[in-house]
């Protein structure tokens, strides 16, 4: 028993001294270091994550940290960075685990090798370098998702994965939480769902603070942390459906209607002093509410986007913002319809006028899709003081055109159906891809 203890001791104390040279290089990570704590776990011949605890072997860390202190490092931040991207709750969504495994220690892998961090830095081998190459060429940032979904449409070989297994596993998935889908024995442990959903919630909230504290640095040391910033952004885009991005556009402005929730209280009290026990309840006449005031939505209007799907679009925007009460009384919402230029600009003041914009929308065909003349279109109205308060713009479109580069100063969404095509439509990294088929989910 005290040789157990020694060893826990052993590898608690070389985790923490690791812990330590990451956090002095990379101190914005602190939440996500201050969520994982420490526990031997002889399961595992090297160490891995639950998502709660790092569990290790205390023969695999002391020879790690006496031969390989590098490699400890490394070892030790690929594991967090499996919790900061979610990677540990997402795979059990995936019909190939084995390859979406296999997905995730690239992914994390490539963004080490991006960091330009001394307690980090190894030579890569000239397989993986190529790999790379080949990757972002077709992928540009390498997500595990990406490069699932990439390696599924190639039917990449067994043999290969476990090459591709040799050069970029470094850290036990064994502990990773397993929910089965029909479990045969629900009574075991009922609370297991539960408790993985809190845990999942608690890192997607690390990861942005993450996200924050990254981005509070600045520029200087962009280089310094590779693509950390790039990859956390585009995460985070990605768990965002169309009703949350279309709800994070309200803004908060006080209206002029009666308010159920509220009443005055000189009438309240007024009344408990003249009649002693009668209240006079007055609701307040204004409350305040927070709804979309200014949006736009550009409509890809050339001969490659169909009628129907259009359509479907509109009534699904149109449908989902009147559900939502997302209006004020008065609203500033510009339809823009575009092919290689802005061929039409409705203006929308209510609820009503989106309805029926949507009711009667009828294609009339075009040339060539163009996307930066919308965006030119929009930044020429700012200029002339209109939508001065625009926080969001969504593109209905089937991604063939050409997209500009600079990033805009409001959220932008590409929306188009998902088919083969738009599967390899790879939008800017600064903006977002939904589908049509999320829309009323």
């Amino acid at each position: 028993m005290k040789q157990r203890e020694r060893l826990d001791a052993i590898g608690k104390k070389i985790l923490g001294e690791t812990r330590s040279r990451l956090y002095l290089a990379m101190p914005f990570l602190g939440a996500a270091f201050g969520s994982l704590d420490f526990r031997m776990d002889l399961l595992t011949r090297t160490m891995g994550t639950d998502g709660v605890y790092i569990r290790f072997n205390p023969l695999f860390l002391t020879q790690a940290y006496m031969e390989r202190r590098k490699e400890l490092v490394r070892g030790y931040l690929h594991s967090l960075l499996h919790c900061v991207f979610g990677h540990i709750y997402s795979y059990k969504q995936k019909t190939d685990r084995q390859l979406y495994d296999i997905c995730t220690d690239i992914a994390v892998e490539w963004l080490v090798d991006s960091m330009d961090t001394q307690v980090l830095m190894e030579v890569p081998r000239d397989f993986r370098l190529e790999c790379y190459q080949e990757w972002e060429s077709e992928l540009g940032i390498l997500s595990a998702e990406r490069l699932y979904q990439y390696f599924l449409k190639n039917q990449v070989g067994g043999a290969f994965q476990m090459r591709l297994a040799a050069e970029f596993v470094r850290d036990d998935h064994c502990f990773w939480p397993k929910i089965p889908d029909e479990p045969e024995n629900p009574q075991q442990n009922p609370d297991l769902p539960l408790q993985v959903r809190e845990r999942e919630e608690a890192w997607n909230k690390t990861s942005k603070r993450t996200l924050s504290e990254l981005l509070l640095r600045g520029k200087e040391n962009s280089g310094e942390y590779g693509c950390l910033e790039r990859i956390l952004r585009a995460e985070h885009r990605q768990r965002r459906d169309y009703r949350t991005f279309l709800q994070q556009f309200a803004v908060l402005r006080e209206e002029a209607r009666m308010d159920p929730e509220t009443f005055d209280y000189g009438f309240y009290h007024y009344g408990m002093q003249v009649y002693g026990n009668m209240p006079l309840i007055e609701e307040n006449e204004y409350c305040e509410s927070r709804k979309v005031e200014e949006l736009v939505i550009a409509i890809d209007t050339s001969a490659s986007c169909e009628g129907p799907r259009v359509q479907e679009f509109l009534n699904e925007t149109a449908t989902m913002l009147m559900q939502m009460e997302c209006f004020f009384e008065r609203v500033q919402i510009r339809i823009l319809e575009c092919d290689n230029k802005v061929q039409q600009d409705i203006p929308i003041h209510n609820g009503k006028e989106i309805r029926r914009y949507a009711e009667h929308f009828s294609v009339k065909g075009g040339y060539g899709t163009d996307f930066r003349p919308v965006f030119s279109y929009v930044e020429q109205l700012q200029q002339r003081g209109e939508l001065a308060g625009l926080k969001g713009l969504v593109y209905f479109t089937d991604g063939q055109g050409t997209f500009q580069e600079t990033p805009t100063r409001y959220e932008t969404a590409f929306v188009m159906s998902r088919d083969d095509d738009a599967e390899e439509v790879r939008v800017p990294e600064w903006a977002l891809k939904l589908y049509l088929d999320e829309l009323s989910q």
